[in-house]
């Protein structure tokens, strides 16, 4: 009989507009800190909203030791590499042990990699012409710089992946990473997403229409769109017993992910949920839990009139009459929608959750919606003693994902 290798989240690392650190986001997300707000990184005038989830002052030698070059590197390039830092330094990882970097991979989930640079370029080379003009800047401009930055200047040998699934792509980097270690690919895996603000997205979300003026408000009656953000969330995984061994603090499991496709349109979701559903189901089965076993659901909520209806319906199908007593919430509604990066932020959220029993609140509702009635948590942050929390992705193109994470005390009380 095949036992399953148990996967332990051993470090966490994040930037994104709450936040530059975890403990600064533990405690944004405790108190419903709202991060969304006027940006100033490019001229929004033109546009439908003028908001968004921006990290603002960050200075890269705050984060990142004067050892490791910044030359050609990009706004997600250091996002990432400061959040990795931060996630091996919280593992007790960093330096990187030489005898680990062999089997020590990177999966990063994005989407908008080097984009905000290419536009700088190309703003420049309009105005001084191409004699004039960097063309090495352009070295930086693809999405899987960052998770080669990363894996260059650790030295790091082991599996290196990026992933493009839109919105879903940092919770398949996480579900990727976890299935790497449990067939003995690597022994050590930094996984997560990053998501750069750019005018290319922050146009095209603008010209669907999809974007909120003010703040996004997931599940309320009036909601009219997502707010944009941007962030970094990186997580270091690793075999339990592993972790265990080397004395490492433990946060949580993954217990298992799931993955499917709506194949139905390009931007909008399955009316019928079917997707959604899918993903869920397989997440649950593939974590070999019950439906009574989900204490928590970190929602996709992106407060769009669609998407938050057809989650809605899809919690209802896989949960039945318990969909009503699980507690709800779409954190997006604090730090705004990071796209590639979303599903290993909302990841964090999900380990930090469990880590301090808390769920964390859906934050501007302000009228219930009569078709979304479940439990979204919008009285503010809720104390509970989690066991397992389930989280999801849903992006464009109908990709799909759901992650759950366990508590390691309660997970290993049940299977002792």
């Amino acid at each position: 009989m095949n036992v399953k290798k148990r996967i332990a989240v051993t470090g966490l690392g994040t930037i994104n507009a709450l936040a530059k650190n975890i403990s600064g986001f533990t405690k944004a997300l405790q108190e419903g800190v709202c991060g969304i707000g006027p940006l100033n990184l490019f001229d929004t005038r033109e546009f439908r909203t003028k908001n968004g989830g921006q990290i603002k002052d960050f200075i890269p030698r705050d984060y990142i030791p004067s050892q490791y070059s910044l030359k050609r590197m990009s706004r997600a390039d250091q996002f990432s590499f400061a959040a990795a830092l931060e996630a091996l330094r919280d593992a007790g990882l960093y330096p990187v042990p030489a005898q680990l970097k062999e089997e020590m991979g990177v999966a990063i989930g994005g989407g908008s990699g080097g984009l905000f640079e290419a536009e700088n370029f190309y703003s420049d080379l309009l105005k001084k012409g191409s004699s004039r003009s960097r063309f090495s800047a352009l070295s930086s401009v693809y999405c899987a710089s960052s998770a080669d930055r990363i894996i260059s200047a650790f030295g790091l040998a082991g599996p290196k992946t990026t992933f493009m699934t839109a919105c879903s792509a940092g919770g398949t980097a996480l579900g990727y990473a976890r299935d790497l270690l449990a067939e003995n690919h690597a022994s050590i895996m930094l996984a997560g997403g990053v998501e750069p603000m750019c005018r290319i997205t922050y146009a095209a979300f603008n010209a669907l229409q999809s974007v909120e003026p003010d703040v996004c408000r997931p599940f309320d009656r009036d909601r009219a769109g997502l707010s944009l953000g941007e962030a970094a969330a990186i997580m270091v995984l690793e075999p339990l017993d592993e972790a265990l061994a080397r004395g490492a603090k433990v946060y949580a499991e993954i217990l298992g992910y799931g993955i499917s496709c709506d194949s139905f349109h390009m931007t909008a979701p399955d009316e019928k949920a079917s997707g959604a559903v899918r993903s869920m189901q397989a997440a649950l089965k593939d974590a070999d839990l019950s439906l009574d076993d989900i204490d928590y659901i970190n929602a996709h909520g992106t407060a769009t009139p669609v998407n938050d209806l057809t989650e809605t319906k899809a919690i209802k199908e896989v949960f039945g009459r318990r969909a009503y007593k699980i507690p709800v919430s779409s954190t997006k509604s604090m730090h705004a929608h990071t796209l590639g990066a979303s599903g290993a932020l909302e990841g964090i959220v999900s380990v930090l959750a469990l880590q301090n029993g808390f769920i964390p609140p859906t934050i501007n509702y302000l009228n219930q919606d009569p078709l979304c009635d479940l439990d979204y948590v919008t009285e503010g942050m809720r104390k509970a003693n989690l066991r397992a929390v389930l989280s999801n992705s849903f992006a464009f193109g109908g990709n799909n994902t759901t992650v759950i994470f366990g508590k390691y005390s309660e997970r290993g009380a049940r299977n002792g």
